[in-house]
């Protein structure tokens, strides 16, 4: 008996273009539909309404007011005598700041570098929906290629069954091989079960993340533009001129370098161009028309408030330091992150060629052992054994090369440049 091999690695190696694009366009599917980003970019949103509410500063308040009620007077205006007239209130304010210890402008820049912020935000979560994509979709890749392994390692068993089937009919074979190859038999198809379970799993997590199922006949190696930096030193830098997370941090320095400076706004007077326009009637127990226009430059100035004012530099004193101190601890996380992912990617890339070499070897003992084994100098159960071998080293070869692009995509991500790799815009 002639036992067929199995080829399943080609599709590991290269994909065409066309199964290229679709990881792209499963990756841009998920950053236009996933809550996560939608959230961040109302975020972002909200921020520069609030720039545009710090700039509202700049410009002139206006206010009118209008009222009408008894009034009851009992003043030398009246000759100490008791008046009741109806009170009749028009007037127009407008309010047009001059100078107010600079605490509108460093408002401005403070909301400003938090709507910065939160634009990096949005970038760090394109990033790691992009990556989750990525494992998603590699697992299903995978899990695609574990299913045919399992269902040819199926057929194998089957056709050694039957083999053995025939033996014992024609009085060749032992009962013990046909009970061996029988629980195989079993055995096999229970693995096909389960790898047909995860692959529907890996749908299911696909469906999580993208937003949509798969489409399972164009799925394909992803290709990043360009290769990975020459060392990791190089990636290092990279990473720490990139990445989002810490673009997100600066900002967050800047936020607070602001408002320290609003802080100090107090120490100032406050100067403003204030106009008055009020038409009265019947005011202070007089009866007739009250109107009244004033023009004029008014400064206040704060004398004391409790020390609040010398609390509150201080307070943003110590959220300058805690913002510096969030942002070195995050710039340690970006190097640990590129540093596992980078260890991560050279000791997969290093497994592989002695997987390949041990798919080789597998699949060349066995098929030495089925030709022993034909005229009669293997056993069945070496047969059977050698069998697994290679089902476990072209599982295991599968495994690693998908882990293999992973952790070069996890590199890219470490950098905060996944996206611009595959092609795609924050």
């Amino acid at each position: 008996m002639k036992i067929r091999t199995i080829a399943l690695l080609a599709g590991i190696v290269g994909t065409a273009t066309a199964q290229a694009e679709h990881f792209n366009q499963a990756v841009q599917a998920a950053l236009d539909s996933h809550p996560e980003i939608s959230a961040a970019k109302n975020q972002l949103l909200s921020r520069e309404q609030e720039i545009k509410g710090a700039r509202s500063g700049y410009l002139p308040s206006i206010d009118i007011a209008l009222g009408i009620g008894r009034e009851n007077t009992q003043s030398p205006t009246t000759g100490q005598n008791e008046v009741n007239l109806t009170r009749e209130e028009a007037s127009i304010s407008a309010r047009q700041l001059i100078f107010d210890g600079f605490a509108t402008r460093s408002e401005v820049r403070r909301q400003e570098a938090r709507a910065a912020s939160a634009s990096h935000s949005i970038s760090t979560s394109q990033e790691l929906i992009a990556l989750r994509t990525s494992e998603v979709y590699l697992a299903l890749m995978a899990q695609v290629d574990l299913l045919k392994l399992a269902e040819a390692s199926l057929e194998e068993h089957k056709s050694i069954y039957d083999q053995m089937v025939l033996r014992n009919q024609s009085g060749v074979g032992s009962r013990a091989d046909l009970d061996q190859i029988a629980a195989r038999l079993a055995l096999a198809n229970s693995n096909v079960v389960v790898a047909d379970a995860n692959l529907k799993d890996s749908v299911t997590n696909y469906y999580r993340v993208v937003g949509s199922m798969p489409n399972m006949s164009a799925l394909g190696m992803p290709n990043a533009a360009e290769s990975l930096p020459a060392s990791l030193d190089e990636a290092t830098e990279l990473a720490l001129a990139n990445h989002p997370t810490l673009k997100t941090a600066n900002a967050d320095i800047d936020a607070t370098l602001a408002q320290h400076e609003a802080a100090k706004s107090s120490y100032y007077p406050d100067i403003r161009l204030e106009a008055d326009q009020n038409w009265n009637e019947d005011i202070g127990g007089v009866v007739g028309e009250d109107e009244r226009s004033v023009i004029a430059i008014r400064a206040r100035y704060n004398l004391y408030r409790g020390g609040a004012d010398k609390a509150r530099r201080k307070q943003t004193s110590y959220l300058i330091e805690e913002a510096k101190d969030v942002r070195n601890n995050t710039r340690r996380q970006v190097v640990e992150g590129l540093r596992l992912s980078w260890t991560a990617f050279e000791s997969v890339n290093a497994q592989l060629q002695y997987l390949q070499q041990h798919v080789n070897s597998a699949e060349a003992t066995k098929k030495a052992y089925i030709e022993q084994f034909n005229i009669g100098r293997r056993t069945l159960l070496d047969l059977l054994n050698t069998e697994n071998e290679v089902v476990d080293a072209k599982r295991n070869l599968i495994q690693a090369a998908y882990n293999k692009k992973l952790a070069e995509l996890r590199v890219y991500n470490s950098m905060g440049v996944l996206l611009p790799k595959l092609g795609l815009a924050q």
